[in-house]
């Protein structure tokens, strides 16, 4: 009888630890992806330049106004605010910005968006935004696509001086020449 007893406490133990091994709560997808935009764009090439981290929200029906309000600072995509790093001194605009990690935010507009770098890093959203800690700001104009972009996008190509980070959404394109 005490065999038993012996055995079917352990086995109820045994039961209750592996239940709780296997208990972790996971979240689940984030509607708004991470993703990660670089150049040189090649994942083989390990001597980058520039990096973006960034989420990807989608329009599902909106319009890039309403996620991203004209006039107003914004994270550039989803969730915390977008996190670039220059692997080299790099000028945005006449403005050097020394190699290091940056919060990159946008104000949007109708004909133009204006590109800010900022010392504030790992903060959510731009709730937080000051800008004390800009950095380097830039203003450029923007273009419209016959294409339209269900989620936000960020791509880097080549320019003769340096490098152009490419902000796409909807139909609205945006580019910020980064320069050596």
């Amino acid at each position: 009888m005490k065999q038993k007893l012996f055995l079917l406490i352990v086995l109820t133990l045994s039961l209750s630890l592996t239940d709780s091994l296997y208990a972790q709560k996971f979240s689940d997808l984030d509607k708004s992806p991470m993703d990660v935009a670089s150049f040189p764009t090649s994942y083989r090439e390990s001597n980058k330049s520039i990096k973006i981290a960034y989420s990807r929200p989608q329009l599902k029906g909106r319009t890039v106004e309403s996620l991203a309000q004209p006039g107003k600072v914004w994270r550039t995509g989803a969730n915390e605010a977008s996190e670039l790093t220059l692997y080299t001194d790099m000028k945005l605009g006449d403005t050097t910005v020394p190699a290091g990690t940056y919060s990159f935010f946008t104000i949007p507009g109708e004909d133009e968006w204006t590109a800010i770098i900022s010392s504030d890093v790992n903060v959510w959203g731009s709730y937080s935004y000051n800008e004390v800690n800009d950095v380097a700001r830039i203003t450029v104009p923007t273009q419209s696509a016959r294409e339209s972009l269900e989620a936000f996008s960020i791509a880097f190509s080549e320019s003769d001086k340096g490098v152009d980070m490419h902000l796409g959404w909807g139909n609205t394109r945006v580019t910020f020449p980064f320069t050596k």
